[in-house]
């Protein structure tokens, strides 16, 4: 998108008139910018052709990490104080399960949000300029950038797929 690019946002009531807004939309060469939905959309991610995101491999890694370094910590404190009692061994596998379980909880829920400010490009100041507040409740909005030259014709193309209201154009 260019610097003098304006940003013009359609809203619409269901998804299906939403996809097909978008596919007209991209035909006729515009770019679409953003899609907002009152909830996930498999259907308008494809569309967008967004790929799928890497966010559990980090929640996955790090419960695998958080894993062993739960056992690593109780093995290594254990070992560091022998402190024998009753005969029973200084490391003992069951209780150290408890520790592992809390650390993988733990360090899945950190790479959790590691991997969402990393891959989703969180925070982002500007994503509230053109949000409309419809859009968390019932309704579809779709952001298109347009030269100011093109403005006129990408408005009348919103009117015809259906925007039921536009937002004001930001510069």
């Amino acid at each position: 998108m260019s610097a003098d690019a304006i940003i013009v946002t359609g809203l619409y009531n269901t998804q299906e008139e939403t996809l097909a807004a978008v596919k007209k939309i991209q035909e006729k060469g515009f770019e679409v910018t953003e899609v907002h939905s009152p909830i996930p959309s498999d259907a308008l991610a494809r569309a967008l052709g967004r790929k799928k995101n890497r966010i559990g491999w980090f929640t996955l890694t790090g419960g695998i990490i958080g894993f062993f370094s739960g056992f690593a910590l109780a093995v290594f404190t254990s070992t560091r104080w022998d402190l024998i009692v009753s005969g029973k061994p200084i490391i003992s596998w069951i209780p150290f399960f408890v520790i592992a379980f809390e650390f993988t909880i733990l360090f899945a829920v950190l790479g959790n949000v590691l991997g969402i400010v990393t891959q989703v490009g969180l925070p982002d100041p500007d994503y509230e300029k053109n949000y409309d507040p419809e859009c968390s409740g019932s309704m579809y909005g779709i952001e298109v950038a347009s030269t100011p030259e093109d403005a006129d014709s990408l408005r009348d193309l919103l009117d015809h797929t259906g925007s039921i209201k536009k937002q004001r154009e930001n510069l």
